[in-house]
């Protein structure tokens, strides 16, 4: 067979838009069927056939003519079927010879009867009832009328082809991929996923069956992921969300991209697509396993967090842009939180067609062009009642000023926040982002720049509080267990204080009214109509070089939400709030200041005394409410001081602008016995402080229970009386309150949920050397010996002082059981005394000291001679000679 007739024979087979006869080389057609056929010839036709239909039966020796008569027609071949009816026979074309007794129609089947036209009214009145019937059954949707969609899928299988029935399957598909659905009816799972077949990611997870196998493996995701204690991770976070009532979770990223490689491949690079699936694919689980959660919350938004690189704002570029960033910085403004369309339907004016649902985008607002029931271009207004909102909240960060470098402005950026998001972060709050950095149109910026520009803005997916120590310390059973075994020790109040700013030697009054002011005191509402603050306010006072910037810079470290700000140069405005005009919603905002940065934190305000009456006054009133503040000031030394009280921190008690916490350096006979106690008091991990501090301040809440009510009403009287005699500060009563302050955050330090009398004591100490440090040095003695009965040791100076008395006790038993002068002298060579340990444990806790063990084991108790029998409950002293 020569190749010209095989390319005849190709083209009349993939040439079906040409009758065959016309395909064919007329020169080639023979026209005897039953002429003998070249064997090569056939064995060809043969060939191509099969290579063309493979499942057309391969024709043999015994039909070959009948295979040369049906090659004259069109073949075509049915990949559904392999039998069937033969429509096309020998004879096919007499069915198309006329009958002219059969081409008639019946009589009986046809209405010849004439009909008058219907009025305008009459037919709007046919018209508007046929859309209400075509409404009801669905037809304007393009579905088929109620009870014809048994035929959907035979059509949509045998018609591929129709775009419009082709939308309607894909449609149907879509619906049952956002309802949830049984394991069976799941698609068959895509196991090369990452394989885009040449496409960008967001093309390809747009997909439905990519799109299908990133939900079914988040699903899995949720569903099986544990932790190294084989506990499901998120089954118990879905668990908590639901018992609190929120709509999301968070996921960890490290933890996704170590059991789903492909999904947190996928993620930073597609964002908003892959949020949507995750967010439907938690609500899928949440729903089969609280199906009535749906009344509560509509949608679970899957909060991703832990995003491995942590980009600076003035490191954003349009490489970041539509991809998934983490950064951070301060909060400097925010919104107040705003109604956002999130699905809308319109109503047509016209004829009150109700349009939609239209999904709304953060980037481009979706309207309607056109009515499909009266065609119309509109007018159109919003549907009020069928319209769905969500919060939306817009926020301002800008970089923290210990981040900027030395001549550069600090960066902002804007972050949109929605849902459960908004309100979740304050002005002031130091926080990390993670985000979608996306672009939007900005006509103002392209008038301001002379050509075409995007501003950009993070949509926010999860926020974090830096400041926030429960978030970014988590408290964990061991933790829990740790401190608790910490809150024993006896001398846990000197340990603590010992620990804060452990690089400073002394100035241990100092560190005692930092860390009163770190656990703070309860706040009180009494009646529900006035508050009481619980937060303690600190002024240090002393000369240059006596490390009160080294104390203030400790507490920026280790206090929440710290605000670093000077005194010299500071305003009003500055320190409190500035009136601006908000861009976005061109309303008057107020730009938060120092004070207002701090709230429910600390503020440190440098050279205090700098400020102007004026400015000084201007923040009296928020800390008297509720913000803490430690402020210091360099003064000059005193005229009456000596050379040695210029050494001293101080700090002092100004009327109507700081209660006092005065604190001074101890003495000089006192600071030697100090560092004898203290050389073996074990300081406190700085990270193992903050977890204890976090602690008390959450699970803390003291009471005021059997206190002396009369020794403070006596301290109060006394106090008054010397300061009118005096001269100095005068004492008003917001010093009662201070002492009640200093007794609760005493009662926290050792976890107590009862302020005690040991608590009273402390807090009065405190209060009567602010007093007395504030005066002259020539009536500090006499003041000194006044209040001496409020003075009051630490735990230790206490026990070690009942124990010499039980000491000199059982001395003094032994003298008087023996009356010769011969036995008494003989007393005087006694090697040891043996104390009942039962005993001293009973007299311990009538000084509220309970635990004893810590006391024993100290270096401090073995200095002197002293050793603990724990079998035979004896506590004994040597003497040497």
């Amino acid at each position: 067979m020569d190749s010209s007739s095989q390319d005849n024979i190709l083209d009349a087979l993939y040439s079906p838009d040409r009758p065959f006869e016309e395909r064919i080389d007329p020169n080639r057609i023979d026209d005897d069927d039953d002429q003998a056929v070249d064997p090569e010839y056939e064995d060809e036709v043969e060939r191509l056939l099969n290579d063309a239909t493979s499942e057309v039966e391969r024709p043999s020796s015994q039909n070959n003519g009948q295979m040369r008569r049906n090659r004259n027609r069109n073949i075509e071949t049915d990949d559904g079927e392999e039998s069937g009816e033969e429509l096309f026979g020998d004879n096919f074309e007499k069915d198309y010879q006329p009958r002219p007794e059969l081409d008639v129609y019946e009589r009986d089947q046809l209405d010849d009867a004439s009909y008058s036209e219907l009025s305008i009214d009459a037919r709007r009145e046919a018209e508007a009832e046929l859309r209400e019937r075509d409404r009801a059954e669905g037809r304007l949707t393009g579905r088929m009328r109620r009870g014809l969609d048994i035929y959907d899928d035979i059509s949509e299988v045998s018609e591929p082809e129709q775009p419009a029935r082709k939308r309607r399957f894909n449609r149907k598909t879509a619906e049952m991929f956002g309802e949830t659905e049984n394991d069976e009816t799941m698609v068959e799972s895509i196991e090369n996923l990452e394989d885009t077949r040449g496409l960008s990611v967001r093309d390809w997870i747009i997909q439905m069956a990519p799109k299908r196998e990133i939900f079914n493996r988040f699903k899995e995701f949720l569903i099986n992921t544990c932790d190294e204690k084989k506990r499901f991770i998120y089954r118990d976070k879905i668990k908590a969300m639901v018992e609190e009532n929120r709509q999301s979770f968070e996921v960890e990223y490290h933890v996704l991209a170590a059991k789903e490689q492909i999904l947190a491949y996928f993620l930073p690079d597609a964002p908003l697509e892959m949020f949507e699936i995750f967010n439907a694919a938690a609500k899928d689980i949440v729903l089969k396993i609280y199906p009535a959660y749906d009344r509560i919350v509509k949608e679970i938004f899957v909060r991703i967090s832990q995003l491995p690189l942590l980009e600076d704002i003035c490191s954003l570029r349009q490489l970041h842009l539509n991809q998934l960033v983490r950064t951070h910085g301060v909060i400097t403004s925010s919104t107040s939180i705003l109604p956002q369309l999130s699905v809308v339907k319109y109503d047509c004016l016209k004829c009150h067609y109700v349009l939609g649902p239209f999904v709304q985008t953060q980037l481009s607002e979706t309207r309607p062009g056109s009515c499909p029931e009266c065609q119309s271009s509109g007018p159109f207004s919003l549907n009020m009642e069928e319209t769905v909102y969500q919060n939306y909240q817009r926020i301002t960060i800008q970089e923290a000023p210990g981040q900027v470098t030395a001549g550069r402005i600090p960066r902002s950026k804007d972050v949109i926040l929605l849902g459960d998001l908004c309100d979740s972060c304050r002005p002031g709050d130091e926080v990390e982002i993670t985000g979608v950095y996306s672009n939007s149109y900005d006509g103002s910026l392209n008038i301001a720049n002379g050509f075409p520009v995007f501003s950009t803005v993070v949509l926010g997916n999860h926020v974090l509080r830096k400041d926030n120590w429960a978030a970014v310390i988590s408290i964990t059973d061991d933790d829990i267990s740790e401190i608790l075994k910490l809150s024993k020790d006896y001398r846990i109040a000197d340990r603590i204080i010992a620990s804060i700013g452990p690089s400073i030697y002394g100035y241990k009054k100092v560190k005692r009214a930092l860390a009163f002011s770190l656990f703070g005191g309860e706040s009180k509402n009494p009646g529900e109509k006035h508050r009481i603050r619980g937060d303690i306010n600190v002024l240090l006072c002393g000369d240059p070089g006596t490390a009160k910037s080294q104390f203030l810079k400790y507490l920026s470290k280790i206090a929440p939400r710290a605000v670093f700000t000077t005194g010299q140069g500071a305003s009003a405005v500055g320190l409190t709030a500035s009136v601006q005009k908000s861009p976005i919603t061109k309303e008057w905002t107020l730009e938060a200041g120092a004070l207002v940065l701090a709230d429910r934190g600390v503020c440190l305000i440098d050279e205090f005394d700098k400020m102007s009456d004026q400015d000084r006054t201007s923040i009296h009133e928020a800390m008297e409410q509720q913000t803490k503040f430690v402020v210091r000031s360099h003064i000059r030394h005193h005229p009456y001081a000596t050379d040695e009280d210029r050494e001293k921190i101080k700090a002092v008690t100004l009327q109507d602008q700081i209660d006092n916490l005065e604190q001074n350096e101890e003495n000089l006979s006192t600071q030697d016995q100090i560092a004898e106690l203290s050389s073996d008091i074990e300081l406190i991990p700085q990270d193992l402080l903050r977890k204890y501090i976090i602690y008390a301040r959450q699970r803390i809440h003291p009471k005021l229970a059997k206190i002396d009510k009369d020794k403070i009403t006596r301290l109060y009287s006394e106090l008054r009386h010397e300061s009118m005699l005096t001269g100095s500060i005068p004492i008003t009563a917001r010093h009662i309150e201070s002492i009640i302050r200093c007794a609760e955050a005493h009662a926290r330090m050792h976890l107590r949920d009862a302020v005690g009398e040991t608590d009273i004591n402390i807090a009065i100490q405190t209060i009567i050397d602010s007093f007395i440090e504030t005066q002259k040095h020539s009536v500090q003695k006499t003041m000194m010996k006044t209040f001496s009965r409020y003075s009051t040791r630490s735990t230790t100076d206490l026990l070690f002082t009942l124990l010499r008395q039980m000491i000199q006790e059982e001395l003094l038993m032994r003298r008087n059981r023996y009356r010769s002068r011969e036995q008494r002298e003989s007393d005087e060579l006694i090697e040891k005394i043996e104390i009942k340990e039962p005993e001293f444990a009973k007299r311990a806790r009538q000084l509220e000291i309970y635990h004893l063990k810590n006391f024993y084991d100290s270096r401090t108790f073995s200095l002197h001679n002293y050793h603990y029998d724990p079998k035979r409950k004896l506590i004994i002293q040597t003497f040497t000679t």
